[in-house]
């Protein structure tokens, strides 16, 4: 945090470029230290690393208009405003004009705009402006007690005696599947630094506040306390899939994380992606490339032959004896106030979701 020098020169920032704002400062994106500039944007899209070498897989941008671009001069200082409130300032060093069906196609691997986080791409504004950054106003959280910067998560670990950490990623309530898979991580390393994502999400997300009173109910019941920590995630979702599950885990290495749970279907959407394909792409990088260890876990399920959670790694019966159900089939269930079976989610989950839901429905 650091004070803002006298300027007249403002640059609007959106929700997405807030967030990314608070996440360069605070070193949750580290290495990056300001707006990406067009030779390390185009290594990114084109090789997953900045020109430096180090891993990255998502171009972290500040949007701004052609008209902004052509007002404000390279080297000027420049507020980082939104609305009234000034968040931060930077140097602007340049101003580039991306590709974006380049950028969409690398990063999303489509250009087709039904993909939510094509469709932001393409509507944000049109010249990228680049330059060092610091914040000098934390954006508030609506979850305090739950909000920690990297260093703050850190010291958390070490109070708790932790060495090793896996980190998990959310946007979606813990179901069964969820719980069962964080449990296998936690059984070999010393602690579970549960990171749900609660910036900007789909508009059919369930919406943070829901979800965070749903992790709740699920901690205080069913995690030993002194083997978890709830931390909150203030970016918005990008659902780029495989580039973006390696963007999740460079971030939890951030935090202190030894380790990182990648499920199926990692930050994807729809049927853009193959089910295990943000699992794949980690091999295109060493372990010491990542500073972190990705931990891989097949689709987990309750098994009735079987009378417990399983996977296709250990159970050996038929589709017709495993509980599957669509999150479509489910978000029916809950807006019906019908607890899906305890099989499936936890009753204090389902509780908080039947109620968050009825609520939000009556705004």
């Amino acid at each position: 945090m650091g004070h803002s020098p006298s300027t007249s020169f403002v640059i609007e920032l959106d929700d997405t470029a807030l967030a990314d704002l608070y996440l360069i400062s605070c070193g949750a994106y580290f290495p990056l230290v300001g707006f990406m500039n067009q030779s390390d944007y185009d290594a990114v899209l084109k090789s997953m690393h900045l020109k430096d070498g180090s891993v990255w897989s998502i171009p972290v941008v500040l949007p701004v208009l052609s008209e902004e671009a052509n007002s404000i001069p390279i080297g000027s200082y420049v507020k980082l405003m939104q609305g009234d409130v000034e968040y931060g300032y930077m140097i602007l060093q340049e101003f580039f004009v991306p590709d974006k069906a380049f950028e969409a196609s690398s990063v999303y691997l489509t250009e087709d705009r039904a993909h939510p986080g094509v469709k932001k791409l393409f509507d944000r504004k049109e010249v990228y402006a680049a330059g060092p950054v610091w914040m000098s106003t934390r954006p508030a959280s609506p979850f305090p007690y739950a909000s920690f910067t990297p260093n703050e998560a850190r010291e958390q670990f070490k109070q708790n005696g932790w060495k090793t950490i896996v980190g998990f990623q959310t946007r979606n309530p813990i179901h069964r599947a969820h719980e069962y898979i964080q449990k296998c991580a936690m059984e070999t390393v010393d602690g579970l630094f549960l990171h749900p994502l609660v910036g900007e999400t789909k508009s059919d997300d369930v919406p943070a506040a829901i979800r965070m009173e749903s992790y709740d109910a699920l901690l205080s019941r069913y995690y030993p306390p002194t083997r978890v920590l709830l931390g909150t995630f203030p970016a918005s979702m990008r659902y780029a899939g495989p580039k973006e599950a390696v963007h999740h885990a460079l971030v939890r290495r951030n935090y202190g994380c030894t380790h990182f749970i990648v499920g199926r279907d990692h930050a994807g959407v729809g049927d853009f992606y193959g089910t295990y394909d943000a699992q794949k792409i980690f091999a295109s990088f060493t372990d010491n490339e990542l500073g972190i260890t990705p931990m891989f876990f097949d689709h987990s399920f309750y098994c009735k032959a079987c009378g417990q959670m399983a996977s296709i790694k250990t159970c050996p019966h038929e589709e017709n004896d495993r509980m599957t159900l669509s999150g479509t089939k489910v978000r029916e269930m809950l807006r019906q106030g019908i607890r899906p079976p305890g099989e499936f989610t936890r009753p204090e989950v389902a509780d908080v979701l039947i109620q968050g839901m009825r609520e939000n429905e009556g705004k």
